[in-house]
């Protein structure tokens, strides 16, 4: 039987953000993955060679399972368990057992009910911002024309008109043609500007935020910093991360003009290296985490899940673009966006892998 350092494959699922087993048919353990070490809280120098089965708060579950891959009963089996951790509480997980291609040994993914959940989240909501930019270019596109001829038209109009009244209206006409011209174009942005990766800081990226926003807000605002120093540069777009992390303190900032008022509004920018994330079904050892935590009245409990729609707004006059570009921005850097609010606080966390 192959061991870890001889098969590279078996490597290879440290990468994955399953917990992953690979058992032999008599259920003692060959190899476990790197997230699986973690769950259990035991080395994997103590759990391979030991009687998988027992790893479960009720063995004859996989018991039974291995007698069918023993017998060639399946292919693939599922079915939900609950996993025994070492000084934590179990954990309900969905299991997947499969046979490899050799006939002694079964790989066994389980997969968190709470992970399996929000990666369920995490990829529906994908497939709606997807949806969105499609449907925005498209939408915008078809905008953009008449928009033109209807300006050029109310334009001509203007040149044969003697009457300052009727003039008003043609002036009307053209204002309103060239504001939603600059929301086309505002809808079009991030599909029109390339994608220039440089090194970059984001400290740098959150003190060129804050210099903005104290300028736009000068009085009753506290802009706090809390920032982990020890955190590396890595590769992005630093104009995309300036501009998403402003539309999101810009939010902020507009929500908390009451409490500016009284004087006691405050802004947090913080950061902090987060390891073992999981974007989609993809696992990184260490990631960026970015919050922008405001002490405002906190979001609408109805605007919660549609935040991050395109022209969604909860404030009067909003055009409802900010988010949802500050959303692309960071999907295109591979991470993602959280909302955690409660009245009184609103925390968005940022997420980006790094290398």
């Amino acid at each position: 039987m192959n061991s870890p350092e001889r098969n590279p494959a078996f490597a290879s699922f440290d990468l994955l953000a399953t917990l992953v087993a690979v058992v032999s048919i008599d259920g003692k353990v060959i190899f476990v993955n790197a997230a699986l070490e973690g769950a259990l809280g035991t080395s994997r120098r103590h759990i391979e060679g030991a009687f998988f089965p027992d790893a479960f708060t009720d063995p004859k579950l996989l018991k039974v399972a291995l007698q069918g891959a023993r017998s060639n009963d399946f292919a693939v089996l599922r079915y939900d368990a609950v996993l025994v951790r070492a000084g934590d509480d179990p954990m309900p997980v969905h299991v997947v057992l499969a046979q490899t291609e050799r006939a002694d040994e079964v790989v066994i993914e389980m997969l968190p009910v709470a992970q399996q959940a929000r990666q369920e989240r995490e990829e529906r909501l994908l497939d709606q911002a997807q949806a969105n930019k499609e449907l925005i270019r498209n939408l915008a596109h078809e905008i953009k024309n008449p928009l033109g001829g209807i300006r050029g038209a109310a334009q001509l109009l203007e040149m044969e008109i003697d009457s300052r009244d009727l003039k008003e209206y043609t002036q009307v006409i053209i204002h309103e043609a060239d504001r939603l011209q600059t929301l086309v174009d505002r809808l079009l942005a991030p599909h029109r500007r390339p994608h220039v990766v440089g090194d970059v800081n984001i400290h740098e990226v959150c003190e060129r935020v804050r210099s903005l926003i104290l300028a736009e807000f000068p009085k009753g605002l506290r802009v706090v910093r809390d920032y982990d120093t020890s955190l590396p540069e890595f590769r992005g777009d630093r104009e995309q991360l300036i501009q998403a992390v402003l539309n999101i303190a810009h939010n902020a900032c507009q929500a908390l003009a009451e409490r500016m008022v009284q004087g006691d509004a405050q802004l947090v920018l913080s950061t902090r290296i987060a390891r073992q994330v999981t974007f989609g079904k993809q696992r990184y050892r260490l990631a960026l985490e970015l919050h922008v935590i405001d002490n405002g009245p906190g979001v609408p409990p109805p605007l919660k899940d549609r935040i991050f729609y395109p022209l969604v707004s909860g404030r009067e006059g909003g055009s409802g673009l900010g988010l949802t570009l500050a959303q692309t921005f960071i999907q295109q850097h591979h991470g993602s966006i959280e909302c955690d609010s409660v009245p009184g606080r609103t925390d968005f966390k940022i997420l980006v892998p790094l290398p």
